[in-house]
């Protein structure tokens, strides 16, 4: 299958240098000092970078037409309802190990740069399949269509503990480990030695996260569109704006109930799409009708519920489980 992308080199060049500008500045200048993010800052940021992408949207419209720039944004929707998976897991993660909220933002920084890279290598490993393999998008279409269903069949799976889990007790083993921080550090010297502090495993588990939910993420892309440009460049402004609505969302993601079947059904709906792709073609719009109308719905599904739950007599019971009382445990999609 041939590959047509409006990516020119020039055109990838700009982008990532503007990927790592943004990241310079953030880093560099608004967050030099490690400090708790509050809802006032993660909102600014999160508006910022939700405005980027929508500018970016807007060149796509002017420069390449409707058609692009609809798949783009369908591309980023996708990946911004799949990345509330992560937001569950940093909430886990950073109250099963205690990570203080000063370094909670320094250690998701350093963890997207991580996943920018990876994505990269899934994403143009992905279209290098596709261009080979035109069966792969039927591949990519069972795999998130049997993703969906276990997701529906773990919804209320009690998590494991983290520190019980294979990941940890290999890391330490392999890696000489403290169970102190040292600020924002990675690495701290105890006794003449240099060990590897909590900051380090919640890293490397972040990033094999992000790698796990890449790949559900990258494929329901490529259900909207083959382009590696339209792919990665919509990947990439939804990871990069994760962190700051980690910070916005962290408090009361656990009262949307309902999110996580909306996103079984989000990859079930394109997991669909891209198995009936020789039959059925679904227009850009139908896809964006459908991703944002079941997220709707479970937006609103979760209030009433919670509404119903918090009212005299209601079912505020423990059907209303807490993420964050549930810290010690991992995510039930598979992550280590």
């Amino acid at each position: 299958m041939e590959i047509t992308t409006i990516g020119s080199p020039a055109l990838w060049l700009g982008f990532l240098a503007f990927v790592l500008a943004m990241l310079a500045l953030d880093l560099g200048v608004f967050h030099r000092k490690a400090h708790a993010v509050g809802l006032k800052e993660a909102a600014a940021w999160s508006g910022v970078w939700i405005s980027l992408a929508l500018v970016f949207n807007l060149g796509l419209w002017h420069f390449f037409g409707a058609e692009r720039a609809g798949e783009f944004f369908a591309g980023y929707l996708i990946e911004k309802s799949l990345s509330v998976d992560n937001i569950f897991v940093f909430v886990l993660v950073f109250t099963a190990f205690a990570v203080p909220a000063t370094v909670q933002h320094r250690v998701l920084f350093w963890g997207v740069l991580g996943a920018l890279v990876l994505r990269a290598l899934l994403v143009f490993a992905g279209a290098a399949l596709v261009a080979q393999f035109h069966g792969a998008l039927y591949l990519f279409g069972a795999f998130l269509v049997f993703t969906a269903v276990k997701m529906l069949r773990d919804v209320n799976k009690p998590p494991r503990n983290l520190k019980e889990g294979w990941f940890f007790r290999a890391f330490t083993r392999l890696v000489p480990t403290t169970d102190r921080y040292d600020g924002a550090h990675f690495l701290a010297r105890v006794d003449g030695r240099r060990l590897a502090t909590p900051l380090l495993v919640v890293l490397v588990l972040i990033e094999l996260t992000d790698l796990v939910f890449a790949v559900d993420s990258i494929p329901a892309i490529f259900a909207v569109t083959t382009d590696p440009f339209i792919v990665f460049t919509s990947n990439i402004f939804a990871i990069l704006g994760l962190r700051s609505l980690y910070f916005l969302l962290a408090g009361v993601v656990e009262r949307f109930h309902e999110l996580k079947l909306a996103l079984a059904g989000i990859l079930f709906f394109v997991g669909g799409k891209l198995l009936l792709a020789g039959v059925v073609k679904v227009p850009i719009a139908v896809s964006l009708g459908v991703i944002g109308g079941l997220l709707a719905l479970a937006i609103l599904a979760s209030l009433v519920r919670e509404r119903r739950a918090r009212a005299p007599g209601g079912a505020q019971r423990a059907t209303v489980r807490s993420w964050s009382t549930r810290a010690a445990g991992a995510p039930s999609s598979g992550t280590p």
